[in-house]
């Protein structure tokens, strides 16, 4: 068929599902109602699917994103301009900025916690693992693990202490 476009990357799609809580939260921290915010949400990915074949891998995703993102709160203000309060452009744009900075911020955080979990050793991993990612109870990790669940409090309390100092060691000294 002509004119169609190719089907997003697996790639693509693994960078837009991982930004979603970001999208939203720039999105949200833009317009300060959930409901709009989730509409407009709506609209930017099936925006960012349309255009998925603009996006060159390697580049930054979710700078694009919230380009993206920017451009459809400010088209979604516009339909709002009947309403009685609505923030001038200016006014918009500068925690637009703040928002993006923010985020990026949150991101990098969000890497450098990743790198101090790869540097837990394997039971610690494995418990925080469970605990945070799976969102496994004390008493379920217990079963699973063959231990007490004291011991789980005890390990767990000792991986969180071991990403605390690596993070502390890792971020960058004007991030503090």
């Amino acid at each position: 068929m002509p004119g169609k476009r190719p089907e997003p990357s697996f790639e693509f799609v693994q960078l837009l599902t991982t930004h979603q809580s970001r999208m939203f939260a720039y999105i949200f921290s833009l317009l300060g109602n959930r409901t709009q915010a989730e509409d407009v949400m709506q609209e930017t990915n099936a925006i960012l699917w349309r255009k998925a074949h603009e996006f060159k891998l390697g580049t930054n995703f979710g700078a694009w994103m919230l380009r993206v993102a920017y451009f459809q709160v400010m088209a979604h203000r516009r339909r709002l301009t009947r309403d009685r309060l609505v923030f001038d452009d200016d006014f918009l744009q500068g925690i637009a900025a703040e928002a993006e900075q923010q985020s990026e911020l949150q991101e990098e955080k969000q890497r450098l916690l990743g790198r101090c979990i790869k540097k837990l050793n394997e039971r610690h991993q494995e418990i925080v693992r469970l605990r945070y990612i799976e969102g496994a109870t004390l008493k379920t990790m217990a079963s699973l693990t063959g231990r007490s669940e004291n011991s789980i409090k005890q390990a767990l309390f000792r991986a969180r202490k071991a990403l605390i100092d690596c993070v502390k060691r890792e971020q960058p000294k004007e991030a503090l």
